[in-house]
């Protein structure tokens, strides 16, 4: 299955990112571009087409394309963001996806980020975050609903995303915390925890059945691969002081679904 990955240039304005679990700590700029740069030669090393948008100057979270829209094989939801600061990112995110889906858009008074939404073959689960509320979550469920999508929602705590405590990695397990989430949502999967000492390691990103994590977490590297998935580890420390994780700084879909999937109704 081809994948295309948007990926967008770090703003150079980062250090004033928005921050909700975490203390400010001082972002290296030079730093962070170069581990986005090894990121993005990462998807490409496992079959990935990269798309690269330009930087966003004004924007200091737009790198984290992730959370401006949820792209599934019929359409591309573009959402309004938990964050009012981060809202103008939708702009030129919407202008590239328009070229390979037919475009749905959130409205007040919903809010929902990305970052937490899960999206296992049929089934989408949705975090209640502080960023993404429940009239986000009924207007994702009914634009959805009509693909036969079932939505879900997943209380979320004590962490940013829905994604930042739970990840789907495959062989029908979820990499999570489960004291960020309702983990009885999540019934009918495999739950592998995340050591206590490595709270943040659940978010993770599989592609071609290669689980990608940050290399700050080695129990959990440690703990994947004795359990027989194949782990890629990559440096994204930086970003990891903007609350980011390896999923956030992607929006990954099959290029070729609109050629073989219906439209939406």
């Amino acid at each position: 299955m081809p994948l295309t990955a948007i990926v967008r240039e770090v703003s150079s304005s980062i250090n004033d990112c928005e921050l909700s679990f975490q203390a400010r700590q001082p972002i290296d700029v030079a730093k962070v571009i170069a581990q986005h740069k090894a990121y993005q030669d990462c998807l490409a090393d496992l079959g990935v087409r990269i798309v690269s948008l330009p930087a966003e100057p004004e924007l200091p979270d737009a790198v984290f394309v992730e959370d401006p829209a949820v792209v599934v094989n019929e359409v591309a939801i573009i959402s309004n963001l938990g964050a009012p600061s981060r809202r103008s990112e939708t702009r030129s995110l919407a202008n590239v996806l328009l070229r390979y889906r037919p475009l749905k858009f959130l409205t007040e008074p919903a809010t929902l980020d990305g970052g937490d939404v899960l999206r296992i073959d049929r089934s989408v689960f949705v975090g209640l975050s502080r960023r993404t509320n429940r009239d986000g979550i009924d207007q994702l469920g009914d634009l959805l609903g009509s693909s036969d999508y079932q939505v879900q929602s997943v209380e979320v705590k004590g962490c940013l995303h829905l994604k930042s405590a739970c990840s789907y990695i495959g062989h029908n397990t979820l990499l999570v915390n489960r004291s960020w989430i309702d983990a009885e949502r999540l019934r009918g999967f495999e739950l592998l925890d995340v050591p206590e000492e490595e709270s943040a390691a659940a978010n993770a990103l599989l592609l071609n059945d290669v689980v990608i994590i940050p290399a700050s977490f080695p129990k959990t590297c440690a703990l994947l691969e004795k359990r027989g998935f194949r782990v890629r580890t990559i440096d994204v420390s930086e970003l990891q002081k903007a609350e980011a994780g390896v999923t956030c700084t992607s929006l990954i879909f099959n290029d070729e679904a609109m050629a073989t999937s219906p439209g939406p109704a």
